[in-house]
């Protein structure tokens, strides 16, 4: 690592750390854009939503393959150039999509934003740990870090709600652009021309490794977001999409313990830790994802405005932050990480039984404010210290790899939350809507006295005998089928309430996850 500044002599400290960390949110730009509000992104594009999670997908696992070969790019160009043309670029490919109705081509363009996502975020992050001169760096930058790109979903949806409510959607890729612009502009002003490190041909990066693990990303992701919209195993797509993930995820493991300089070392799956770690952070991101259906509870069922849904989040914002400055103090004070997941998936447990409760045909703020305030407060404890336990689990050789086996979980977690709360849904929404029918069929007496009420109420606003009938009918099924939905999602958030409390066991338990004070102050701090 070079000892010469690649930062102007005259910006003061305090001003790189706020540049750093507005540079460091292009990745949330990026990532955030086209998923902070999937139904008017799907009808823009004229996909379904499943096209959408899989162009996140695809974007996510671009990031993921690419900061294997990252270091490479980032030691052959020169520092200031480098970031240059990757935001140059990432505002070029904003306003492309922007113009971009052809699915196909815009799944090409998202790859590239992955690509552009993942160059720049170590490197940053490694700038931001050198500003800090507390032994704490470590802790400060990662909490910056990871919270912003946690708590920048809020933000983005109401943003995208404004832009809906005033103009039009390629008005999201224009300041999405725009913000790509603004980074430019700051590391012209912020960034000399030194190099960082000592430049390293090009040649030596492992192509072969990439294309092989973004093909076993890609098309597992494929499997696992189109399975139950296909039929599974019925569908000819999804049986080679599932082949060829096997086979070339096969190969790169294969490769990388054959090969003397592995793109990735196997190696790191020897620490209990770390295996630990990444069973967390699927764990923890599927119980995640059940937020989604809270928000399409209040959008669908309770029949909320966009942007009241949206405002709403900033609750759970505020349980973020509580959270972050919790864990933020635990950290400093060395509390071992192991209490520290016990209480933030005690909450999420907590918040997943509670919320059980409030799925009902009506709702106020005042019903939902403090369980949903606890899901922020869960995953803001959470967060940060899982990250910090999986890439300090290892020896500081393997910690590059740790780090990537983290973001691995984060993003099969995410997925499969995902395909398992949607897969679980339908089939739970199917089933009980057909036991409930049964219930209110034509020959029914109390069927037809409610049929009987409501084609009065429907008469005396205007309709006609026929049209106030079928309209009657319409509104049962209707509140048969909300009743489907009410009924699946407290047996999904049961059955997640019970997966958290399993998880809690398991970490009271658990002999491997030991006390990580000496690997924080050995690894991390340094001393």
């Amino acid at each position: 690592m070079s000892e010469v500044s690649v930062f102007k002599s005259w910006v003061p400290n305090w001003a790189i750390i706020a540049i750093i960390f507005f540079c460091m949110l292009h990745s949330m730009v990026l990532l955030g854009v086209y998923t902070s509000n999937v139904t008017y992104a799907a009808s823009f594009l004229d996909v379904e939503i499943e096209d959408l999670q899989f162009s996140m997908c695809v974007t996510y696992g671009t990031f993921l393959a690419t900061i294997l070969i990252e270091s490479r790019f980032f030691k052959f160009f020169p520092t200031k150039n480098y970031f240059l043309v990757i935001y140059s670029l990432a505002a070029l490919t904003f306003i492309l999509t922007a113009y971009t109705q052809n699915f196909s081509l815009f799944i090409m363009l998202r790859m590239a934003e992955g690509i552009l996502m993942a160059l720049p975020v170590l490197p940053l992050r490694q700038f931001l740990i050198a500003r800090f001169k507390s032994k704490n760096a470590v802790i400060i930058a990662f909490t910056l870090n990871y919270g912003a790109l946690m708590l920048a979903s809020p933000f983005i949806m109401n943003i995208a709600v404004w832009l809906l409510e005033n103009y039009d959607w390629k008005y999201m890729a224009y300041g999405s652009a725009f913000f790509q612009i603004v980074c430019v502009a700051l590391v012209m002003i912020t960034f000399n021309n030194n190099r960082f490190h000592k430049k390293i041909p090009l040649y030596q990066i492992d192509w072969a490794s990439f294309v092989l693990v973004l093909t076993a990303i890609l098309c597992g992701s494929y499997f696992v977001v189109y399975g139950q919209k296909k039929y599974w195993f019925e569908s000819p797509q999804i049986v080679a999409a599932l082949i060829v993930a096997l086979l070339t995820g096969g190969f790169f493991i294969v490769r990388q313990m054959l090969v003397k300089r592995p793109t990735f070392d196997m190696r790191v799956f020897r620490y209990a830790n770390l295996r630990t770690g990444l069973l967390l952070s699927v764990v923890f991101y599927i119980a995640r994802a059940t937020l989604n259906i809270c928000h399409s509870t209040m959008a669908v069922i309770w029949n909320w405005e966009p942007s009241r849904v949206a405002h709403v989040q900033y609750l759970n914002l505020t349980g973020n932050v509580i959270g972050m400055i919790l864990t933020g103090v635990f950290l400093a004070k060395s509390v071992a990480s192991r209490y520290i997941f016990i209480i933030g998936f005690s909450l999420l447990a907590l918040f997943h039984f509670w919320f059980t409760f409030l799925f009902v045909p009506d709702a106020s703020l005042s019903d939902i404010v403090i369980p949903y305030m606890l899901q922020g407060m869960a995953v803001g404890i959470i967060f940060v210290p899982l990250v910090l336990f999986t890439v300090s689990a290892v020896p500081t050789h393997y910690a590059p790899f740790a780090g990537v086996v983290g973001v691995a979980g984060r993003f099969w977690g995410s997925i499969m939350g995902f395909a398992m709360i949607q897969n679980a849904g339908l089939f739970l929404q199917s089933t009980h809507f057909t036991k409930f029918r049964q219930f209110v069929l034509p020959e029914s007496a109390e069927t037809q006295m409610r049929v009987g009420q409501l084609t009065k109420s429907f008469m005396a606003k205007g309709y006609t005998m026929d049209d106030s009938n079928t309209l009657a009918m319409k509104q049962i099924i209707s509140s048969v089928s909300k009743q489907s939905v009410l009924l699946s999602n407290m047996e999904i958030f049961t059955a997640i309430g019970y997966l958290m409390g399993i998880v809690v066991v398991f970490l009271l338990l658990n002999q491997h996850l030991r006390q990580t004070v000496d690997i924080f102050k050995n690894r991390i701090w340094g001393n």
